[in-house]
């Protein structure tokens, strides 16, 4: 999920503020004209003159981040005055930024809330407690704006402003635009640029108008507000910026949303240099969402790692409001890498899970849609995964299995059917089409044509149009013509699949590859059927050394001719590969097809070779001592079919238990096999 504009609302922070004074030691001071440092109190939850013993307590502890001594100390608070608005605001402090539970925070926000129901500032001084009533309102309208109740937390701004005279017309923009209503927020952080001269509104203001303008489904023709979000002598290029990954990310996908790739990854690079724990933009999920886009995946897979130190190192707060970003990025590497199984896992989670994307452009509903779509992509790369598995299974063993894949089939028409249920907005699907739409949950652009089995074509047909005539293709037409293709191929329309792919092909940026090897994977098949075997087995290769598993995700076989060294492990191994789905023999010249040639000498390998002798993919089987012609085949097959169809990266388990946000250490981190067994799915 990488959408456009994040947000960072407001957030209490207490710094304890002191001065140190440094001499050499063989200059004398004279103490009378030393010019000592203005002495500040230290603040508590924001403000100097707090004197609660127990409050200054907490924030003591806070400060030490002694966290769970903090955690005491408000549940103690609570428990002793339960009727004390301060002890209710303390705990709410405690659980939403150490902890980030915002439901309980909220809790007890409105507790401390119903505890001070003032209408004015009078009122509020006379009562003792009108730092805990101002405190209250203003972290109501921040939880209220991260869980994504955006009308609340305009009533909890109105309010400060009518009670306290606080100038809160910067903080309207960013609810406004939540809620879509962009001509109000526009009008708003004008209101904020013409009559303020704080930096920081004038930041939030034009972050706003950045927002408002990338919303027209055209892209836009000038970058300035987005690049005065945060400098107001808009030097974007500035050094000085890169410790503001927020700024940097934002800056990255107004540049990609106008298909600048290299520009927006500068940006992510610098915004990696400096570790930000407080920054809810983890440039690394980016990094990871592009690299994995342009076929690049050694680069994916260190972005995978560094995305994970960076998630380890980041505040409770900052977690609850990316994590689903996290899930959707590793699902996406893992389903490429072949590890479907887990991507599954990771993309169910995110979709089951609440996520507080309020500091987020993109809402709940899209990050939903995204989640079942990677969802059932990732099934049914998982049932692909199966059927490969079958092809060494005896007959009664194969009969059992089917039975139980039946259940991940239903699980990806069920997930397919929610996707579709959530995508089926007209306006919506327009605004998906847009490559790289701005404002919304990202799609990677190698996933999007899975709408079209989703929506179905008539109606992905006149969605396309209507996109297209409003210019969301105005950039490159390339995207129009990739989705036309997918949708001839569903309608089994080979000629025009051939047609519109090299149209697509022609005019697609070289740095989409993963939608260039979908393309160039459907064009393939459509070559064989209509006879053309030399174009097909050309196209076939192209979409192979781009992307090795969109064979398998799009179920889609190769043609082969086989060739071995006539050993007896050799025979048995070609005789499963006769029953893979991702291979067939018949009805061509074999001297027309791959080869995939399996020997037993100098090593027990099978290697899948262009029709001109080209290595595609070769898996050895080590260790075969002690094993007979059949187990040794058996593994032989699964693990070609897993080194053949996937990146080849050996990921722990224990890892892929931590994407997936785990704390559990698994005793077995690695398996020689990175999928399920064929045993193993068997016993279960």
């Amino acid at each position: 999920m990488k959408p456009l504009v994040k947000f960072l609302f407001c957030c209490w922070s207490w710094t304890w503020i002191s001065g140190i004074v440094f001499a050499q030691d063989d200059l004398p001071i004279d103490l009378d004209e030393l010019e000592l440092p203005e002495q500040r109190l230290p603040l508590c939850f924001g403000f100097s003159d707090i004197s609660d013993f127990r409050a200054l307590a907490v924030c003591d502890a806070l400060n030490l981040k002694e966290n769970v001594k903090a955690r005491e100390l408000s549940e103690q608070w609570v428990r002793a005055e339960p009727d004390s608005p301060a002890a209710q605001f303390a705990l709410a402090e405690v659980l939403l930024t150490v902890e980030g539970n915002m439901p309980r925070a909220l809790f007890h926000l409105n507790r401390a809330e119903e505890l001070t129901p003032f209408t004015t500032m009078e009122q509020a001084f006379e009562s003792g407690n009108v730092q805990w009533h101002y405190l209250t309102v203003s972290q109501l309208s921040y939880v209220h704006q991260l869980m994504g109740d955006q009308l609340k937390s305009l009533e909890y701004l109105d309010k400060l402003e009518a009670i306290y005279g606080q100038d809160v017309e910067s903080f309207r923009g960013w609810p406004l635009i939540k809620l879509k209503q962009y001509g109000a927020a526009r009008t708003s952080a004008n209101r904020v640029l013409q009559t303020s001269e704080d930096e920081r509104a004038r930041a939030r203001a034009w972050n706003t108008l950045c927002a408002a303008e990338l919303a027209s489904l055209a892209p836009i023709e000038s970058t300035s507000a987005c690049d005065r979000a945060i400098s107001e002598d808009e030097d974007i290029a500035s050094r000085s910026n890169d410790f503001d990954t927020v700024y940097l990310t934002n800056a990255s996908e107004v540049a990609l949303s106008l298909l600048q790739m290299d520009v927006a990854e500068d940006y992510l690079d610098r915004a990696t240099r400096y570790l930000n724990p407080d920054s809810v933009a983890d440039p690394w999920i980016y990094k990871l969402y592009l690299t994995l886009n342009q076929g690049r995946f050694d680069d994916a897979r260190d972005a995978l790692d560094r995305m994970m130190v960076w998630r380890g190192q980041q505040e409770p707060l900052v977690s609850v409001m990316n994590r689903a970003e996290h899930f959707l990025v590793s699902a996406s590497f893992l389903m490429i890498a072949g590890y479907a199984e887990d991507a599954v896992r990771l993309a169910q989670t995110a979709l089951n899970q609440p996520d507080r994307n309020g500091s987020y452009s993109a809402d709940d509903a899209q990050k939903d849609a995204f989640a079942a779509l990677l969802n059932m992509a990732s099934l049914r790369a998982e049932l692909e995964i199966q059927k490969e598995l079958r092809a060494t299974m005896n007959w009664s063993e194969a009969m059992r299995h089917r039975l139980q894949t039946t259940k991940l089939g239903l699980q990806a028409w069920r997930s397919e059917r929610r996707a579709a249920s959530l995508f089926a907005s007209f306006d919506v699907l327009q605004n998906r089409l847009r490559p790289y739409a701005p404002l919304d949950v990202h799609i990677p652009e190698w996933v999007e044509p899975d709408l079209v089995h989703l929506i179905g074509t008539g109606v992905m047909s006149e969605v396309l149009e209507q996109a297209r005539a409003n210019g969301a293709f105005q950039l490159n037409e390339g995207y129009f013509y990739a989705y036309l293709t997918e949708i001839n191929a569903v309608d089994g329309d080979f000629s025009e699949v051939i047609s519109s792919g090299r149209d697509a092909l022609n005019l697609l940026p070289a740095a989409e590859v993963l939608l260039r090897a979908r393309v160039a994977a459907n064009m393939g098949k459509a070559m064989w059927v209509i006879g053309d075997n030399v174009q097909a087995l050309e196209f076939y290769q192209q979409a192979y050394t781009q992307d090795p598993s969109i064979i398998r995700r799009l179920g889609l076989a190769l043609p082969i001719t086989f060739a071995s060294d006539n050993s007896a492990v050799a025979a048995e191994a070609i005789e499963y590969l006769q029953n893979s789905p991702r291979f067939f023999t018949s009805g061509f010249d074999g001297a027309n097809g791959f080869v995939l040639e399996v020997r037993s000498n100098p090593a027990l390998s099978a290697c899948l070779r262009s029709p001109t002798g080209t290595a595609l993919s070769c898996y050895n089987l080590s260790d075969v001592e002690n094993a007979g012609s059949v187990a040794l085949a058996k593994d032989l097959v699964d693990g070609f079919h897993n080194n053949t169809f996937g990146l080849g990266y050996d990921i722990s388990k224990a890892q892929r238990s931590i994407l997936l946000g785990s704390s559990v250490y698994l005793n077995s981190q690695s398996t020689a096999n990175p999928l399920r067994s064929r045993d193993a799915f068997l016993a279960r």
